[in-house]
């Protein structure tokens, strides 16, 4: 990954309104993020739309539906790596005017366009900070059209808890999926591998907006579905949003909810907006507090 300078500067008032919640204060305070957005969308103008469009082009005709999401997919991460937050959602806007449901735009763009940003990162087109302001902006969108981005405290309620397994090996995913939470303005708390009534007291005694549970064979799935059921049953969150993740819910992303999760994601930036929807999902639905 390209290598990652450590200035940092006040940031502009601008951009400290649209993104100050959504984005970790070491990396908002850098004082190169207008310059990498205005470089970033230079090489993306230049390289990386001409390349897609070659490429859909000669799938047009078979495809003339995902033709056209994929390109909205596209035009939404596009806006989102820039500095125009209103282009992005007046983007989003047209979108919905069409009478496309929130619920359906997260499936269909917001949540793919987080994917591709992912797929930038690990094509090195953009690095970790480039992906990390870019999905602080599909954040914001997301609180933005579900009216959460003026929620009093915002910050002091963007609690996520994230485990594994107790019997995981593979511990990659979620630690990369945790970094990325936390560059996303989260505050996490990690307990990989921790005993079942271990979390379950915690989410009894503490406040978390989303649980993020991992996952990387079919093995125990039953005890996984068992320990989803206790976390919603004895959090003092009654409307806590839980995630899932790993190797086997990629390969079937409908398990998740059949397990009793509300989903899952693809890839870590996919990951942050997911908890995002979660977050706002409990804000709607009205949170409860044990504490």
């Amino acid at each position: 990954m390209p290598a990652q300078d450590t200035a940092f500067s006040t940031p502009p008032p601008q951009h400290t309104a649209m993104d100050a919640h959504f984005v970790a204060p070491d990396i908002i305070r850098r004082s190169d993020v207008f310059a990498r957005r205005a470089k970033l969308l230079r090489i993306v103008s230049a390289d990386v739309i001409p390349r897609l469009t070659l490429h859909h082009r000669a799938e047009a005709q078979a495809a003339t539906a995902t033709l056209a999401r994929d390109n909205e997919i596209q035009s939404l991460a596009h806006l989102v790596l820039g500095t125009d937050l209103q282009a992005a959602i007046d983007f989003v806007t047209g979108l919905r005017d069409r009478g496309v449901s929130m619920d359906t735009l997260f499936v269909d763009v917001l949540e793919p366009a987080a994917r591709y940003l992912g797929h930038l990162w690990d094509e090195d087109i953009c690095d970790f900070i480039d992906v990390t302001l870019a999905v602080g902006r599909l954040q914001h969108l997301l609180a933005v059209f579900n009216d959460t981005d003026g929620l009093p405290a915002i910050n002091k309620k963007r609690l996520v808890l994230m485990t594994t397994m107790s019997d995981e090996q593979h511990v990659f995913g979620a630690a990369m999926v945790e970094k990325f939470l936390s560059a996303g303005g989260w505050n996490v708390q990690s307990e990989p591998a921790a005993p079942r009534e271990t979390i379950a007291s915690l989410v009894e005694r503490r406040w978390f907006a989303v649980v993020g549970l991992t996952k990387s064979c079919d093995r125990g799935l039953d005890e996984l579905a068992a320990f989803i059921a206790t976390i919603r049953a004895r959090s003092c969150n009654r409307a806590v949003g839980i995630m899932v993740g790993g190797p086997v819910f990629t390969a079937d992303p409908g398990l998740a909810v059949r397990l009793g999760a509300d989903a899952t994601a693809l890839n870590a930036p996919a990951a942050v907006v997911l908890a995002q929807k979660l977050f706002d999902k409990g804000a709607k639905t009205g949170w409860q507090e044990g504490a």
